[in-house]
């Protein structure tokens, strides 16, 4: 029973129920980074990485520190200085180690702060006392690389659709908006599925 519980949340995660392509979250960072495929790539890890950590520290610092001492109200709080503490060692990481992809990233990696994926995955997963660390670990992980994934079929629509001949009127952010769209209902005509 649990492997179908964890081989569930890995199918809605990727395809049924997309962070991007069904739930319509993250689409500002989701358009502004799917311009080149190797940018997707680094924003997507960077989100993953920063949705778990969160969401692993939320849980924690829910379930353990705020209920017992009677503080949920401060919920969001909490979580939002949990989340701009690791976007920042992240920044600073990058800047460090890859500068390519940290000049490439440009405002976006400050803005994962303020990334709606990443705050609600860390309200309603970091909130669930029912379910077990790791599978709120894990969930975390698959709406990270759901993101990720959204990101690089974008990045390579994006990229074919610029070289093709499309009227004047169309090129740029109307094409961008219209192939998201298209790819949106393909991943929407899946949400319907259930496997066990």
């Amino acid at each position: 029973m649990y492997i179908q519980n964890l081989i569930t949340i890995l199918i809605a995660g990727l395809f049924t129920s997309n962070i991007v392509f069904v739930r319509s979250w993250g689409v500002c960072p989701f358009l502004g980074m799917s311009k080149k495929t190797s940018s997707a790539i680094g924003m997507g890890l960077a989100v993953t990485f920063v949705v778990a950590v969160s969401t692993l520290l939320a849980y924690v610092l829910y379930n353990y520190m705020l209920v017992p001492l009677k503080l949920e109200y401060l919920d969001v709080l909490i979580f939002v200085l949990v989340i701009a503490a690791f976007v920042q060692l992240m920044e600073i990481i990058l800047k460090r180690f890859t500068p390519g992809l940290y000049h490439s990233m440009g405002v976006y990696l400050p803005l994962i702060t303020t990334n709606c994926i990443v705050l609600m995955m860390a309200i309603t997963l970091g909130k669930d006392g029912g379910r077990d660390l790791f599978e709120v670990l894990f969930e975390a992980v698959v709406t990270g690389l759901g993101f990720l994934m959204a990101l690089i079929i974008m990045s390579g629509a994006r990229e074919r659709t610029e070289k093709s001949d499309i009227p004047e009127c169309f090129k740029g952010f109307p094409i961008a908006l219209i192939t998201a769209a298209i790819i949106a209902l393909a991943f929407y005509g899946l949400s319907g599925l259930t496997f066990f």
